[in-house]
């Protein structure tokens, strides 16, 4: 089974906040979670939305594969590295703010005859 994968690196946004989108879209089909992503609203949905259309476009382009067999069968958020930043407070004091990135990888495949017919 041939898969077409899209990855984004380095979003500035928290992997907790987007695992709760991405659990979403997991195992559907890519007219089923692009309506999802579209009606949920969360900032990680339209990051999502954004890999998702590069792995779909991964997968008509590079491996000619038919859109409308294609379904998220793997997708997951690493931690990328956190910025560190200092916010000045009263009487000298620095209190450290941490940016946290995230790594987002979505991968789509086509389904095979024997798993539309179950």
């Amino acid at each position: 089974m041939t898969e077409a994968k899209a990855v984004a690196k380095y979003v500035r946004i928290a992997p907790r906040k987007v695992r709760i989108v991405m659990n979403l879209i997991r195992g559907k089909n890519i007219a089923d979670a692009f309506a999802i992503l579209k009606f949920t609203p969360k900032r990680g949905a339209t990051l999502i939305e954004k890999v998702l259309k590069s792995a779909v476009a991964n997968a008509e382009n590079n491996f000619d594969m038919d859109t409308d067999k294609l379904f998220v069968s793997t997708c997951f958020v690493d931690q990328g590295p956190t910025i560190k930043r200092y916010h000045p407070r009263s009487r000298g004091q620095a209190f450290s703010i941490l940016k946290h990135t995230s790594h987002i990888t979505v991968v789509v495949s086509e389904k095979q005859e024997q798993d539309e017919e179950k």
